[in-house]
């Protein structure tokens, strides 16, 4: 059994990325930290260094406990790092 999780880029992420969002097919019960390792493997050649230093929201509530199970239909946001002044 799989969840679909649409996660969506932000800034450099999007950049990164080449995608504004997407859907992410993982296991049921899959962790925030294993859907990051599964956005690692999609784009393994410019997306691993944004997400090593980016915040996640999980349906606009912000993650400090990656092992948190994302639930079916569940937003994942990737925020990378903000300059700001």
């Amino acid at each position: 059994m799989t969840v679909s999780v649409l996660v969506r880029y932000f800034a450099s992420a999007r950049a990164a990325a080449g995608v504004e969002e997407e859907v992410l097919q993982l296991p049921a019960g899959a962790s925030v930290a294993e859907a990051v390792v599964a956005l690692r493997d999609l784009h393994p050649e410019t997306l691993p260094r944004i997400l090593q230093a980016a915040s996640f929201l999980v349906d606009g509530v912000a993650v400090r406990d990656r092992s948190r199970p994302l639930p079916e239909g569940a937003e994942l946001d990737v925020l990378p790092p903000f300059a700001g002044g």
